[in-house]
């Protein structure tokens, strides 16, 4: 199973709507906060093409995107697929 992360801050409605999605689904993941952490966050964006709004979804080391783009893989069933993908 390839871990996700899931970077977000404190007053995000679609960070928590990520984070309930993943726990429906029973996936595990590891929240980092990017409060205040305007380093990490450049290092993201710049890692990840220029995305700087959360949340900052990662599978391994594939940037998936935000919650939107987390909630369309769900919805074409290729989700699970890309977590299992080892």
């Amino acid at each position: 199973m390839r871990e996700i992360k899931l970077y977000t801050t404190t007053y995000c409605g679609f960070c928590v709507q990520a984070k309930r999605l993943l726990q429906k689904l029973n996936l595990a993941f590891t929240e980092i906060n990017l409060d205040g952490d305007d380093a990490l966050r450049a290092k993201l964006s710049h890692d990840n093409g220029g995305w700087r709004t959360v949340p900052m979804i990662f599978i391994g080391s594939d940037f998936v995107g935000g919650y939107q783009d987390l909630a369309a893989l769900h919805s074409k069933g290729e989700l699970l697929g890309m977590v299992n993908d080892a």
